[in-house]
């Protein structure tokens, strides 16, 4: 189920062009573990939306590389990176109030220091949280893929956004996609050869790297024969 923008016009409420939006806010059930993880864990984990940049090393209590996931779902994936490389420190965004609670969770299971989260939509963190080449890498795991051609243009992989997003990278930073969407990963392929700031590390597409943990639907689909793309670019 999908949630609108903006209610409909009336005559006394004039119309309004709406913003296109990159996903699609979804019903979801909270589990209680998830609902205790919000309350008790949420004031430290989770970084309130501000529009001035933040300072990674007072948020961290450290200097270390940064890492930025855009829409982490459920952040099982994010937490198990987040546990393998304990010298990075990562935040994820992600709009779903149960993705939050279940990351939150996984938080405090695995005593994870090194994560943080902003529960927002991920182009104004990016514009106006994220400071200039702060970014040691983004990561940017099966986001929605909008089959339908009529609704290509709401793919967060565009090549504003893509140009927006090279500015935040630091010089060798690097950028990580995935998609089990073949026309998707055609497209992400293109949108990321063609920005001038960016090199492909691979041949086309790139072997999955170490960190890059399996999703059960991503074995589930392997299984079945279905393909899995990653994309890996660096910033000259």
């Amino acid at each position: 189920m999908t949630t609108d923008d903006a209610s409909a016009p009336t005559p006394s409420t004039p119309t309004r062009e709406r913003a296109i939006r990159s996903y699609v806010l979804r019903a979801g059930r909270m589990g209680t573990g998830q609902q205790r993880a919000l309350s008790e864990l949420g004031p430290r984990f989770v970084l309130p939306y501000q529009d001035t940049p933040l300072d990674p090393s007072a948020v961290f209590g450290r200097q270390a590389p940064l890492v930025l996931e855009i829409g982490f779902g459920m952040g099982d994936a994010t937490a198990q990176i987040a546990a393998k490389l304990p010298d990075h420190d990562f935040i994820g965004v992600e709009v779903h109030t149960p993705g939050v609670g279940a990351l939150l969770k996984r938080i405090g299971e695995q005593e994870l220091t090194n994560l943080r989260i902003v529960q927002h939509d991920a182009v104004p963190v990016l514009e106006h949280m994220v400071a200039p080449a702060s970014l040691a890498g983004v990561h940017v795991f099966f986001p929605d893929p909008w089959h339908k051609k009529k609704h290509n243009k709401r793919r967060l992989i565009q090549s504003p956004f893509v140009a927006k997003l090279v500015t935040r990278l630091a010089p060798g930073g690097y950028l990580h996609c995935a998609t089990d969407w073949q026309p998707y990963a055609e497209q992400m392929l293109e949108v990321l050869s063609a920005e001038p700031a960016l090199c492909n590390t691979a041949e086309g597409y790139a072997p999955r790297p170490d960190y890059r943990p399996l999703t059960k639907f991503e074995a589930r689909g392997l299984r079945l024969g279905h393909g899995v793309w990653d994309l890996v670019f660096r910033k000259r």
